[in-house]
């Protein structure tokens, strides 16, 4: 398998290659040169396997030339033995036709874990077929940071540096992340948005000579094989609820694009997807390009849904890449018109290769409450707050009534208790296993979101290549 790339003019990699870099030369985001396609019989052979043996079917194709199908065994069931459910991703019925996909059984609490535990294996694995040394460079607006320093913290050949906006993340979703006091981990709280954040570490990739000198690579879901090991639970989900033989809805809170990419990725594989709904909170960009062809970015609006309080949607360019006819050539210059602009309109083409697959909504913070309120009420569930942003947008789908709706539940909704607490009147508590979460010791630095600033202190802390 060949991964190209989005703006047209990096050179095609492998698997592996692609893993280790993150983000293309081109400042594209890598995608296979094809789709692999799975028959219904290969779908359906897929009823009753475990979560790992699911997992390595759907990616075996990904991960072809770079990893044999029994390595891939072993580092799935690396990763997924940490999880606190046997089904890894179980699903929960709440009415005849509604149900959740819970996501986050992981080590911590958010459906991040389901791919950044096997990133981290990648990693180690990739890094010690050669002498090199890895700096990983993200920034979260929640749960990547604490999913991905979990991932790879005490790991030889790798550093991280994780930049968070600061005063805009949980407390829990914050301390996940400055309580690990390995000495590979570095946390960095930046005066800014999410969108700021992201902005720095894309400015760092796009140095060629400072992603060059600490050989950066990436662990947002702009990297390809965190995007790949999120299709697997779409496949997971829907066999079990009668797939290849009857179709399947999914709506997935977003907002960067990448776990509902995923569910696009899976449909191009060849599962029956019904539909993808883009549920957005206030921070709308999603919804308004998928409905109107308008991709402008707005102020950021601070809400009960951090993770989701985005304006720019990275994995976005995939979708506009490739249902825009995959003109890599035409995508850079859109993209650097809108990186210039902040705002452009979407072609005929991208919108009509959308629509045929996505809808979209934009809940408030009352839709959310009452979906919160109606999950526990209804069926006994208490859930998080962007889970409820996906099941609200769930509620209003316009389809068959036959068709089964899944929503992905996306964290637990211990790591947002105050939130829960004011629309259900109950407050949860973490799981045992990280209940001495507010006992750690923290660290971590706070930095101005200038570009010279968080430079030079990776630089000052990063091991440089050999």
């Amino acid at each position: 398998m060949h991964y190209v790339s989005t703006r047209g003019s990096a050179p095609a990699l492998g698997f592996e290659d692609v893993t280790l870099a993150g983000l293309a030369s081109d400042g594209g985001l890598y995608v296979p040169e094809s789709w692999p396609s799975f028959s219904a019989d290969q779908i359906r052979a897929l009823s009753g396997l475990s979560y790992v043996e699911t997992a390595v079917r759907v990616m075996a194709p990904f991960v072809a030339g770079s990893l044999n199908e029994e390595e891939l065994r072993e580092l799935c069931a690396a990763a997924y033995g940490r999880f606190s459910h046997d089904a890894v991703t179980p699903l929960v019925q709440l009415d005849h036709r509604h149900w959740l996909l819970e996501l986050f059984h992981g080590p911590t609490l958010a459906f991040k874990d389901v791919a950044l535990q096997l990133l981290g294996q990648l990693f180690e694995r990739f890094l010690s077929r050669r002498d090199d040394h890895l700096t990983i460079v993200g920034a979260t607006s929640g749960d990547t940071g604490s999913a991905a320093i979990d991932a790879v913290a005490g790991r030889e050949k790798i550093d991280i540096f994780m930049l968070h906006p600061d005063g805009r993340v949980s407390d829990v979703q914050r301390r996940q992340m400055t309580t690990v006091l390995a000495p590979n981990v570095h946390n960095i709280a930046i005066d800014g948005s999410f969108d700021d954040a992201q902005a720095l570490v894309k400015a760092m990739f796009n140095d060629a000579d400072f992603a060059r000198r600490f050989n950066l690579s990436a662990v947002n879901s702009i990297n390809w094989a965190r995007l790949m090991a999120q299709v697997v639970y779409y496949f997971y989900a829907a066999v079990r609820l009668g797939a290849p033989d009857r179709a399947i809805a999914f709506s997935v809170p977003t907002g960067n694009f990448g776990d509902v990419f995923a569910g696009y990725v899976a449909a191009k594989m060849g599962l029956p997807v019904a539909k993808l709904m883009v549920a957005t909170n206030v921070n709308d960009i999603l919804h308004r390009a998928l409905a109107e062809g308008d991709y402008s970015q707005g102020q950021v609006v601070a809400t009960a849904t951090p993770s989701m309080d985005i304006q720019v949607s990275s994995n976005f360019e995939r979708l506009l890449f490739d249902a825009g006819g995959r003109d890599g050539k035409a995508l850079a210059e859109q993209m650097k018109g809108f990186e210039a602009s902040k705002a452009m309109r979407l072609t005929n083409a991208q919108r009509d290769g959308a629509s045929a697959l996505f809808t979209s909504a934009r809940v408030d913070a009352d839709a959310m409450t009452m979906a919160m309120r109606w999950a526990y009420d209804a069926a006994g569930q208490v859930i998080d707050p962007h889970s409820a942003i996906g099941l609200a947008a769930a509620r209003s789908i316009d389809l068959d009534p036959a068709v089964p709706v899944v929503t992905l539940a996306t964290a637990h909704a211990a790591k947002f208790p105050t939130a829960v607490e004011r629309a259900t009147g109950i407050r949860p508590s973490l799981p045992s296993r990280v209940g001495d979460l507010f006992a750690r010791e923290e660290a971590y630095a706070k930095l101005p979101g200038t570009f010279e600033a968080v430079t030079a202190y990776v630089a000052g802390r990063a091991t440089p290549r050999g």
